[in-house]
C-alpha cells in the first residue's frame, strides 16, 4: 500500500501536465560570449529576455528567469520532457545571436556572439539525498 507519507511534499502548482505525463523539469543555463568579451550592454538583457521567451514558447517551455552581465547570461527554463535541452540551447543561442546583430551593433568574433560551450544544470526538485532516500524506502514486492 502506498501512503501519503511516502510522497515528497509538493503542490499541484509545482508541476505541469501533458497528455500522458505530469512533469516539473527545470534547467539553469549559462551562455558566455565568445572569448568572454564584454559585448552586452544595459539595453541587451531586456531584449534578450523577450527573444529567449519567444523561443522557449515555441518549444512549449517557459522562461522563468533571465539575467546576465556584460559577458554572460543566465536563464532558468521550465521545459517539457519531449524537449532535448541541447536542441533548446542551440535554438536559444542561434536565434538570440542573429537577433542581436540585426537590431544592435554588437561586436562579434566572425559573426559568433556566444562561445560554443554552455552550462546546464537540472534544478528545482528535492535534493538528491532526499530522492535517494525515498527510492531506497520503497516497499519491495514479496
Amino acid at each position: 500500500m502506498i501512503t501519503a507519507a511516502c510522497w515528497p511534499v509538493v503542490t499541484e502548482q509545482d508541476y505541469r501536465t501533458g497528455r500522458h505525463c505530469v512533469f516539473g523539469m527545470h534547467v539553469h543555463l549559462v551562455f558566455v560570449t565568445k572569448y568572454r568579451r564584454d559585448v552586452l550592454t544595459g539595453e541587451h538583457p531586456d531584449f534578450l529576455r523577450e527573444v529567449f521567451g519567444r523561443i522557449c514558447a515555441d518549444f512549449g517551455a517557459v522562461l522563468t528567469e533571465c539575467n546576465g552581465e556584460d559577458d554572460q547570461v543566465h536563464l532558468l527554463v521550465e521545459y517539457p520532457p519531449q524537449v532535448a535541452v541541447s536542441k533548446l540551447v542551440n535554438s536559444l543561442k542561434g536565434v538570440s545571436s542573429r537577433r542581436l546583430r540585426q537590431n544592435y551593433r554588437v561586436r562579434t568574433h566572425r559573426d559568433h556572439l556566444w562561445s560554443p560551450s554552455y552550462f546546464a544544470a537540472s534544478c528545482g526538485g528535492a535534493p538528491l539525498s532526499i530522492i535517494k532516500q525515498y527510492v531506497e524506502n520503497q516497499r519491495r514486492p514479496a
